[in-house]
């Protein structure tokens, strides 16, 4: 019998934020796969989970998702990391695949799950939801998201200063991710709405490495891919 494939969402950063059903997941799976670094060193998800897992105990299967634009890479990579999690599902091992935040929203989980559907249709696949680091910034700033009929939205930034200005135009509160490369534009389009005071600026928000910035503080300054921005008009 085929194992299930479990997409785990374990939240934004703090071990405590990781939902009971996820925890029972983790001890139940025989099987972790967690995003890997090349590099060697933890992937955000794997130091968020580490004080739960004794790695002894399970199979711990480190897969590295290629950072590149390159189609033909990409797609090498991806059926080999999607073969990778089959071998164990077909032994009938239950995998669980953790991943920060929740698994639909802007996860490689998304991806994965698509691509064994395709492949491996048999395979059950259950998600189990998680804190996101949208949700955790608003705890963490104390900025409410939306309330009554308000308009809020989660938007990948870019570097498009029309699209982003229109974005910030049309809301009453926008969450930027990926902010951290298109920085200075954003800044750019702050000041000419005249909102920079309505926005903050997290890194890594709710773990132990969090960083919650000041605004003047962000002109040139070099900012970790898991930077966002919470603008609330």
């Amino acid at each position: 019998m085929t194992g299930t494939l479990f997409g785990l969402g374990v939240g934004p950063g703090d071990p405590e934020l990781i939902t009971v059903k996820a925890f029972r997941m983790l001890k139940e799976s025989p099987v972790i796969a967690y995003p890997k670094k090349r590099k060697g060193s933890k992937s955000y998800a794997q130091q968020i989970i580490d004080v739960y897992i004794n790695q002894t105990e399970k199979e711990m299967l480190g897969l590295v998702f290629p950072m590149t634009k390159d189609e033909a890479i990409l797609e090498r990579e991806w059926l080999a990391t999607v073969e990778a999690v089959w071998q164990k599902l077909k032994e009938g091992k239950d995998v669980a695949f953790v991943t920060e935040g929740d698994p639909m929203l802007y996860s490689t989980f998304i991806h994965m799950m698509k691509l064994m559907q395709e492949l491996h249709p048999e395979v059950p696949i259950v998600t189990i939801p998680g804190i996101s680091s949208v949700n955790g910034a608003a705890s963490r700033l104390g900025i409410p998201l939306a309330e009554g009929d308000d308009h809020v939205a989660i938007i990948p930034a870019q570097d498009d200063y029309e699209k982003m200005k229109k974005v910030l135009m049309d809301n009453d509160c926008v969450v930027f991710i990926k902010v951290a490369k298109v920085m200075d534009m954003m800044l750019k389009v702050l000041r000419e709405l005249g909102l920079s005071e309505k926005a903050s600026v997290v890194t890594k928000v709710t773990s132990g490495e969090e960083v919650i910035w000041k605004l003047e503080e962000l002109d040139r300054a070099e900012l970790e891919y898991l930077t966002l921005m919470v603008v609330r008009k």
